[in-house]
């Protein structure tokens, strides 16, 4: 699972408009006085730069990510981070010690329930993952093929994505779910993309990707749709669905890890 960097620049300006920004600031009160937060999957450093000018100086920054060409991008926001070549399958190797704050970003609709549950049972501190895919998505203007793209997406959402059979637009429900049969608190918040004309680029890369995708899974007139799409992007918009998420543990686990 990895993504090109100027994928991930372009969907950063739709990221950080759409996070919730009372759930962001909960996120940043739950960090605590002396901030030690991992960052999973980090990607080139989306996260760091939106929570980085909300949290003291001296917070410590832990980049996870299996792509060291985008790890090197983002530690280059903050130099003073410590970068973290691992593959997040393997929760027993996170950087967990002394940790106030795990997050993420676009990485729920990705992984799987199992990796979901392993990752609950291993933290004792909140779990912030922003930007989840929920599966919801509207046009305007309409084409007749919109709604028959989207399930045919959605179906492809669940596939693997290289950690295994992926949660797709289930993940926000399931991780819910998940971190409640724990005993922890979460919080749920829409974040969905609202974009525009003005974000013709992002439009354009999304529904390439959209197209291939339910073609992938069958879906006949995916490619004419795609077309028409990136035709009507200087004068459309759309609504994409996200949610972000703030889990907290019960209040006896509320301490940093050890």
């Amino acid at each position: 699972m990895a993504f090109a960097a100027t994928w991930l620049a372009l969907r950063e300006p739709a990221d950080r408009a759409a996070r919730d920004q009372t759930l962001l600031g909960q996120a940043i009160q739950a960090a605590g006085p002396s901030p030690v937060v991992l960052d999973l999957g980090c990607g080139t450093g989306s996260t760091v730069r939106t929570l980085r000018p909300l949290l003291p100086e001296t917070t410590e920054w832990r980049l996870v990510d299996n792509d060291q060409e985008l790890l090197d991008i983002a530690a280059s926001a903050v130099p003073s981070s410590s970068i973290h070549l691992l593959d997040i399958l393997d929760t027993a190797s996170l950087p967990l010690d002394g940790v106030t704050l795990v997050t993420c970003s676009a990485l729920l609709d990705l992984v799987t329930e199992s990796w979901l549950r392993e990752l609950a049972a291993s933290l004792r501190v909140p779990f912030y993952a922003a930007l989840s895919y929920d599966g919801f998505m509207k046009w305007e203007p309409e084409l007749p093929l919109d709604h028959a793209v989207t399930e045919a997406f959605n179906r492809h959402q669940r596939r693997d994505k290289g950690l295994g059979p992926a949660l797709g637009p289930d993940s926000s429900a399931r991780t819910t779910a998940v971190f409640e049969s724990l005993g922890w608190r979460t919080e749920v918040a829409t974040s969905n993309w609202q974009l525009g004309p003005d974000s013709e680029a992002l439009q354009v890369a999304l529904v390439e990707g959209i197209g291939q995708a339910a073609s992938e899974v069958g879906e006949a007139g995916a490619t004419e749709w795609a077309e028409q799409r990136v035709a009507a992007a200087p004068h459309s918009a759309c609504v994409i669905g996200h949610a972000d998420i703030l889990v907290t543990p019960p209040p006896e686990d509320s301490h940093a890890l050890r």
